[in-house]
């Protein structure tokens, strides 16, 4: 084995479990890696997946071992880049950052315009994604995140609490006649909810379980579509106050957040980075935006709807 793309592509395969989704994550086409992967295995005379219905590729003994080998040469591969990387002083060259569509429509992109005005020099890549990137596989480089890190080797900040409250446009809230004083006066209202798949997400299952699942009209497992949702008049949307506070399409159809679901907001990256200069200047701008903007997050600010 003297390719390390050759062991990039079965660790690919084990991982996705498919070679097609494989071929995406390497940035390469099907047909390269079908031809990459049928060469190796001639050559190494083994079979190192099976292929199964539904195009899903699972490891053999051989292949699972061979994908094992890759991962702990990934493992070096990328404590060396980190490493490297969290010596490097420059306010220069490229930041790769994670956070959720909410948090980027809302607030993040404004905070990133102003840390551009501060360092051109750093070039800011941001991965909108509710899904958690691995840090440690430099899948990015500093991420925003609703809880703290659990895993050892993370580092990083809460700056903030994140209420979550209804929210309606006026002309709804008006058609209804119906105030909403707390959570038992929901009752007869529209709601705008998550898709009932959708697990895990914290505001999404007290909601499922708060309210008869008869009280949706609307479902999308995109917060900033409920918000729009909320805007067209279409019902209640349950939301963080950073976005709906600060939208005019909306007003709180109570007063009071929620507060059996207050969330956090971490700015997170790997320890081995956390002495990065662009790393640094990152937590240290954005983090005077979010708390300079607190009372936003924490449910304290009046609507401007």
């Amino acid at each position: 084995m003297d390719d390390w793309n050759e062991l990039r592509l079965v660790l690919a395969v084990q991982r996705a479990g498919s070679l097609t989704a494989a071929a995406r994550d390497l940035g390469i086409d099907h047909s390269t890696a079908f031809r990459r992967l049928k060469t190796l295995e001639a050559r190494l005379g083994v079979r190192l997946f099976e292929r199964l219905p539904g195009g899903v590729y699972q490891a053999t003994g051989t292949g699972e071992r061979m994908a094992a080998g890759a991962e702990r040469m990934e493992d070096e591969a990328l404590a060396l880049d980190r490493d490297v990387t969290g010596r490097d002083h420059r306010l220069s060259g490229r930041l790769r950052v994670t956070s959720s569509e909410t948090l980027a429509y809302a607030r993040l992109t404004s905070y990133i315009a102003v840390f551009r005005q501060t360092h051109p020099g750093i070039v800011v890549e941001l991965l909108v994604d509710n899904r958690i990137l691995s840090l440690s596989r430099r899948e990015a480089d500093i991420a925003l995140r609703s809880i703290r890190p659990k895993e050892g080797d993370l580092w990083g900040r809460k700056f903030a609490d994140v209420a979550w409250a209804f929210y309606a446009s006026t002309a709804y809230l008006e058609a209804t006649g119906r105030p909403i004083a707390g959570l038992g006066s929901i009752d007869g209202h529209a709601l705008i909810g998550w898709e009932e798949a959708i697990s895990g997400i914290q505001a999404a299952d007290w909601l499922a379980q708060a309210a008869p699942r008869a009280a949706f009209v609307y479902r999308t497992n995109s917060i900033v579509n409920q918000l729009v949702a909320a805007q067209g008049g279409i019902g209640l949307a349950l939301l963080p106050c950073y976005l709906g506070d600060n939208d005019k399409g909306v007003v709180r159809a109570a007063q009071e957040p929620v507060s059996e679901i207050t969330g956090e907001l971490w700015i997170v990256t790997h320890a081995d980075l956390k002495g990065t200069a662009r790393v640094r200047a990152f937590f240290d701008l954005v983090g005077e935006g979010i708390a300079r903007d607190r009372d936003l997050f924490e449910g304290r600010r009046p609507s401007s709807g």
